[in-house]
């Protein structure tokens, strides 16, 4: 083994020696440093900042620090949420939406423009900012689906108000008769038929059909009320509708009035058989549905109308009776295919009766005019009826009832009495033909010509003296059975000018001979009646002299 080195020494100590001062040197100029090279632009940080800028929020401009660009931005953001926010049914306005992505627009460009002269020291930025903008342009393309779906909410609450708008309609036209609802009625139609058409698969849409089954039922309540007349116009109503709204939508309720309107039509028909209007609904039974049961059932009621009505002659209002046979004749007459030919026979048969005990009942009644009349045209009408006879009697003596109500306290009789017959001499003395009218023990009238040369008189006294002194007059001579009678003088106005009739009554008894004569009074003047036999009811117009002497 090696001894160890041995310990360093320390050299003696010497002072320093002086030396000599260096030789200057000289160095040449340098020239200064060149700049370090720019970093070229980076395509991915425009990108990156169009992409954020397009998310609506500029977050690009944030990225590039352009914070003024930035809130300008957030401005626009924000004032297209306060016109978008709560979504409506009509959404933004268009020229705002149009507005604003033109705006995102040009801050894309923008952003990108700006990028591509900002030189950033981080490269590795760029590639996640675009990651960024195209994760967060799922930001804007969300809330247009957000909004979306809020504004078809909106839509559908819109609708929906607009069906609630039509069922009010209805169930407040309920309670009115459809005259008065017909416009609202048609008003909420107009409103299904649109949410169909316009708005099909909408909430509101898909509940129409079941409002239209209510609707049905509301116009046609008056049926289910068995208000079978009013509810003849509402179902009619209802037929038209499969035209406006097509079978397809309405399925079976197409046919869902059709046998409510044919059992409407049967019931108002039946009901009104005998009034003016109500039969001719049967006819327009057979007319639109001839194939239906109720159709089938027009015949026998009509038949059964006719029997009844026919019993009611009897009656304590045969007029009445009579008056609803005649309608119920015409409905039959009025039926389509002759369906009513037998029963239009069977029904005037009915009147022929029912005119003549209108008459009669009428004549009882005191109403004498109207009997005359009823009995008049009986006779006119059915010249080869049995009762026509008796008919023109009981006119004859209503017509002189009509003046002489004595006349009418009973019906005259049916038959002349037998036994002896008086004489009773009617005479013309006045210029105008003349017909009288008799009633009493027998009824009848006669005629008379005009007195040829026969002239007026001013008084009473006057027209007497000359029928007593006169001679050659028109005359006619009856035979009367004796007893109380009233008489009736006609004169005819056109031949002397406004002659009103005159009546009379007259006791005509055996042993005497009777002759009345008649003359014209003008200017009022009665005269003297004194003297004169059987003169009652003198108007002082016509005058008549009662002149009789024993045989």
């Amino acid at each position: 083994m090696a001894p160890p080195p041995p310990p360093p020494t320390t050299p003696p100590y010497a002072p320093p020696l002086p030396t000599a001062a260096p030789a200057p040197t000289y160095s040449p100029p340098t020239s200064p440093a060149s700049p370090a090279p720019r970093p070229a632009p980076d395509p991915l940080q425009a990108l990156a900042a169009a992409l954020l800028n397009l998310t609506g929020v500029g977050l690009g401009y944030v990225l590039l620090k352009q914070w003024l660009l930035a809130a300008l931005c957030w401005a626009a953001t924000a004032a297209l949420l306060i016109v978008a926010l709560p979504a409506e049914v009509d959404g933004v306005p268009g020229g705002v939406l149009i507005g604003f992505v033109a705006f995102l627009l040009l801050a894309a460009a923008d952003g990108a423009r700006r990028a591509l002269r900002t030189h950033q020291s981080r490269p590795l930025r760029a590639p996640f900012a675009v990651g960024l903008g195209l994760a967060l342009l799922a930001v804007p393309a969300g809330g247009v689906v957000a909004y979306d779906a809020a504004r078809d909410e909106a839509v559908e609450t819109m609708l929906l108000d607009r069906l609630a708008k039509a069922d009010r309609l209805v169930t407040a036209s309920g309670s009115r008769s459809f005259d008065a609802a017909e416009d609202d009625y048609r008003s909420a139609l107009a409103i299904y038929r649109d949410l169909g058409d316009d708005h099909p698969g909408s909430k509101a849409a898909d509940r129409v059909p079941d409002r239209l089954t209510a609707y049905y039922k509301s116009v046609a309540a008056p049926y289910d009320e068995r208000e079978y007349c009013d509810a003849l116009k509402p179902l009619e109503y209802l037929r038209t509708l499969p035209g406006s709204l097509g079978k397809d939508r309405l399925g079976s309720l197409a046919t869902w009035p059709d046998d409510r309107l044919a059992t409407s039509l049967y019931e108002c028909g039946s009901q009104g058989l005998g009034t003016t209007d109500g039969g001719g609904h049967l006819g327009r039974l057979l007319r639109t549905f001839p194939g239906s049961d109720q159709a089938g059932k027009v015949e026998p009621a009509i038949r059964d109308a006719i029997d009844e009505r026919s019993s009611d002659l009897k009656g304590a209002e045969p007029c009445k009776a009579t008056d609803e046979l005649r309608n119920i004749g015409s409905t039959a007459k009025a039926l389509p295919d002759d369906a009513g030919d037998g029963l239009s026979g069977d029904a005037a048969s009915a009147v022929e009766s029912g005119t003549y005990a209108c008459g009669v009942d009428e004549f009882k009644d005191g109403k004498f005019g109207d009997a005359a009349k009823t009995l008049n045209d009986f006779a006119g009408t059915y010249k080869s009826n049995g009762k026509r006879d008796r008919a023109k009697d009981i006119a004859i003596a209503a017509e002189i009832a009509e003046a002489r109500p004595a006349a009418g306290r009973s019906l005259p009789p049916a038959k002349s009495p037998g036994g002896g017959k008086l004489t009773y001499v009617l005479e013309n003395g006045g210029p105008g033909p003349l017909e009288v009218l008799y009633t009493g023990p027998t009824t009848g009238s006669l005629k008379l010509a005009s007195c040829v040369g026969c002239k007026t008189y001013t008084s009473k006294a006057k027209g007497k003296k000359a029928c007593l002194a006169g001679s050659g007059y028109p005359s006619k001579t009856l035979h009367l059975p004796p007893g109380d009678y009233h008489f009736l003088y006609k004169r005819d106005a056109s031949s002397v000018g406004g002659v009103r009739n005159n009546t009379e009554g007259s006791k005509i008894q055996p042993g005497y001979r009777y002759t009345d004569c008649s003359y014209v009074v003008t200017g009022g003047g009665l005269g003297d009646l004194d003297g004169l036999d059987g003169l009652d009811g003198l108007d002082g117009l016509d005058g008549l002299d009662s002149l009789d002497g024993r045989t």
